[in-house]
């Protein structure tokens, strides 16, 4: 088994341990348990498969005219109708519109999600965002649940905190784009109190660039690019209400290109193909139905806005390049062709990237993916006869992963592919064996380098989680030196696993190690009772029930920005060289980062990072003396500070 709970494996495999908390019980989002007045949960009515095209999300265009030596989009959030299968009526969503200077009357955009932002690596990106989404939200019930203090949805600050509300009590809506995955200063980082509503209400660390060319329902951000080829994405990240943004529509894809590239081989054009994966559920006109309030996860997979889609391929090579958009579920893809066309049940493919870009290629037979995170495949049709149907296959994996089997809907089909569209031309790509990809080195650790533990604590079952028992609204207590790599564990006491996003850097998963959890868990809840006396916090090495082991074989040597924290369990990752970018971008004054500067991580189950499983932490001039815990040297400490 490769990984402390059955992570992605070239064969697959999945174990999880004993249970750190009782059984959690029918339902889940952040805690709710449906009572006997709890109205039924809406399903989705019976849909036939495979019947819709899969879209592809347009391009952006971008204008090369407004800021030198820079591309320039301005991209607005807009109400907008959706209709996610043949079979349902148009649904309210929400979406981003990109301008389009080549014709200002037609907008690029589809209603739901975002058209793709393309970019040239090392060649910035400037962004005017927009906001012109309705004041009351598509899932009002939810903000109205959070805003009454329904202590199941509503963050609850563990003892000696006292609780804040997440949103003031004007707004219902508000909204700010994070590129996740990205190389960014924090004013542009879009983090979540950088929130702005269509009406122009601003969250307390409200920023952005040329103050003088925005409206205020507005913010222009500017990117570096300065990553490796890689497929990011942006994302709604309004304070408190990120998972019901996110799940109206707000999201789309950010590819960075590198033209050396080309010379690779890779399938392009029409045979790269992006996969947004989403879960959804329905009323029977056609409506989006959010049920997490009542249950674990939605009920029907959504590819790139369609329900159950289909895919006309040609025998040959393609890339497939997949984001894990959902709210909260874990995916664990297979490739289900004819059983009588090849010689094992699944048709292998070829792993050539995570997050952060290219690793070497790794043959597989099925990956475990879970929210946020990107893998980049090679499959090869070519060895099917034509006519064949091709599905992608979701198995064994439960919404909370590995989670309890039965507590949310199970999503078994997602879509197929199917081979009939005849060969255009000789398929030239190098095959995957033969690839010569840029190698991944090691990240290996220096003998002094300083470690930092977050703990997933828990207060009580069905609750407010957070990282060390600290609220994310409490000024920031972690003080990172620019320039120097890190250790982050994260001991996950939990009975599921915790999707944990860094934002600003990448790292490498180095190894997890099984933990006493209970033991662990019942120590940490007596040291918080007792006053958190650093003498008495519980030691990590005096929980270990077994060795370290590897990194799982998808992620082992490659780029992330996002990793499954495995239940019952320490995951150590490693850090690059915190060292947020400082140069003026694109000639816009203030668009470099001053020290110190704060950002955030959090859980990336959207649900549980509404409910507070987030934190900031300050990178800081080495030369200068370290602000004491709560002192991040004026900027303030919630997330995103720093302009």
């Amino acid at each position: 088994m490769a990984g402390a709970a059955g992570g992605a494996a070239v064969l697959s495999g999945s174990g999880p341990g004993a249970q750190a908390y009782a059984d959690p019980g029918p339902g889940h989002h952040h805690g709710h348990t449906p009572g006997p007045d709890d109205a039924p949960v809406p399903k989705t009515p019976p849909l036939e498969k495979f019947v819709d095209a899969l879209p592809t999300p347009e391009t952006a265009v971008a204008d090369t005219s407004a800021y030198p030596g820079a591309d320039y989009y301005e991209l607005t959030m807009r109400p907008g109708t959706w209709r996610f299968h043949r079979d349902l009526g148009p649904a309210d969503v929400w979406g981003y519109w990109a301008g389009n200077p080549r014709d200002r009357h037609e907008p690029i955009g589809m209603g739901y999600l975002g058209p793709t932002i393309s970019v040239i690596k090392d060649q910035p990106t400037v962004i005017k965002y927009r906001n012109e989404l309705p004041t009351t939200h598509l899932f009002q019930f939810v903000i109205d649940a959070i805003r009454s203090g329904d202590p199941q949805l509503a963050p609850i600050a563990p003892p000696p905190y006292t609780s804040e509300p997440p949103f003031p009590e004007n707004v219902n809506v508000w909204n700010v784009v994070h590129q996740h995955g990205g190389f960014t200063p924090p004013q542009s980082d879009g983090m979540p109190l950088h929130s702005f509503s269509p009406d122009g209400i601003h969250a307390e660390s409200y920023t952005t660039l040329e103050p003088d060319r925005v409206k205020r329902n507005e913010a222009i951000c500017a990117y570096t690019n300065h990553e490796r080829a890689s497929m990011l994405w942006y994302h709604d990240h309004g304070m408190g209400m990120t998972s019901v943004n996110v799940y109206a529509g707000l999201a789309g894809l950010y590819l960075i290109r590198d033209p050396a590239d080309e010379r690779l081989g890779l399938p392009q054009g029409e045979y790269e193909v992006p996969l947004i994966l989403q879960d959804r559920t329905f009323h029977p006109d056609g409506r989006l139905a959010y049920t997490m309030t009542q249950q674990e996860g939605e009920d029907t997979p959504v590819v790139n806005g369609k329900a159950y889609p289909f895919l006309a391929v040609e025998p040959r090579r393609y890339r497939l390049r997949i984001l894990n958009a959902s709210n909260e579920r874990f995916w664990r893809l297979r490739f289900d062709p004819p059983r009588d066309v090849v010689l094992q049940p699944n048709l292998p493919f070829w792993l050539i990237g995570t997050d952060g870009g290219f690793r070497a290629p790794l043959h597989m037979l099925n990956f475990l993916i879970g929210p946020a995170e990107r893998y980049d495949l090679i499959v090869d049709f070519g060895q099917l006869p034509m006519g064949s149907k091709v599905t992608l296959t979701n198995y064994h994996a439960p919404v909370h992963y590995p989670g309890v089997p039965g507590q949310g809907p199970e999503i078994s089909e997602v879509m197929q592919f199917q081979v009939t569209k005849p060969l255009s031309g000789a398929d030239r790509t190098t095959p995957p064996r033969k690839l010569k990809l840029p190698a991944v080195v090691p990240n290996e650790p220096e003998p002094r380098i300083h470690r930092r533990e977050w703990v997933v604590y828990q207060h009580k079952l069905f609750s407010t989680m957070t990282f060390n028992a600290v609220p994310f609204m409490e000024p920031s207590q972690d003080f990172i030196k620019a320039g120097e790599k890190e250790i982050w564990e994260y001991v996950n006491p939990n009975h599921d696993a915790h999707p944990m996003h860094v934002h600003l850097v990448n790292f490498q998963v180095l190894n997890r190690q099984p933990i006493d959890a209970a033991a662990y868990q019942a120590d940490y809840e007596k040291w918080i009772d007792g006053g958190r006396k650093a003498a008495d916090k519980p030691v990590l090495a005096n929980y270990f029930t077994g060795p370290p082991i590897p990194p799982d074989p998808d992620e082992a040597l490659s780029y992330k920005d996002t990793f499954k924290s495995y239940p019952e369990t320490v995951t150590r990752i490693i850090t690059d060289p915190w060292s947020p970018p400082t140069e003026p971008i694109a000639s816009i004054p203030n668009s470099g980062t001053e020290l110190p500067a704060t950002y955030v991580h959090h859980c990336h189950l959207l649900e549980h990072e509404d409910d507070d499983l987030m934190r900031p932490f300050t990178i800081v001039d080495p030369v200068a003396a370290v602000p004491a815990p709560g002192d991040d040297g004026g900027h303030g400490g919630h997330g995103g500070h720093g302009h």
